[in-house]
């Protein structure tokens, strides 16, 4: 059975990890984007790294530039606006494309685990967000409008 942690994605430093490095531990993945009326989340989203920094959880992000062309930046531009505006310091990766043909291999899992509104596996827009257990199975997707506090429930079941 595939999980999560059978996938690997490109840092926002360039090298390639694989996500196993994150085994045991339930994820929060999130597509984001630095320009999105939702771009606010991001200090949500770090405080829910803070605030389960010794549990088996972690927030994984993921830009994308495919919605409104609002993750146009490089990713040390991207790294550089998140650190310096939200005081991100949980996992983020570079770019990635989350539907289409092109659309990354994490990405193309997880739309077939948690299909979103009437069914789609398409993501709407930016801070779509994926919660999955300790075992690596997708447990929840939650739409662009859920703020990351509103997830603390379901990550505290899971951890």
């Amino acid at each position: 059975m595939t999980t999560v942690y059978d996938f690997s994605a490109t840092a926002i430093d360039g090298v390639e990890q694989a996500l196993e490095q994150y085994r045991g531990q339930a994820l929060l993945i999130v597509n984001t984007a630095s320009k999105c009326g939702f771009t606010g989340q991001y200090a949500g989203l770090e405080d829910l790294h803070r605030q389960y920094a010794d549990k088996p959880f972690e927030v994984l992000g993921f830009p994308c530039n495919q919605f409104g062309q609002q993750e146009p930046g490089r990713a040390a531009e991207i790294a550089s606006f998140c650190s310096s505006t939200y005081g991100v310091d949980f996992p983020m990766f570079d770019k990635v494309e989350v539907n289409g043909p092109n659309r990354h291999p994490l990405y193309a899992w997880l739309t077939s685990q948690k299909k979103g509104f009437l069914g789609s596996r398409d993501i709407k827009w930016n801070f779509t967000k994926f919660l999955t257990d300790r075992e690596g199975r997708v447990v929840a997707r939650y739409a662009p409008q859920v703020e990351p506090e509103a997830i603390k429930a379901d990550i505290e079941k899971l951890i």
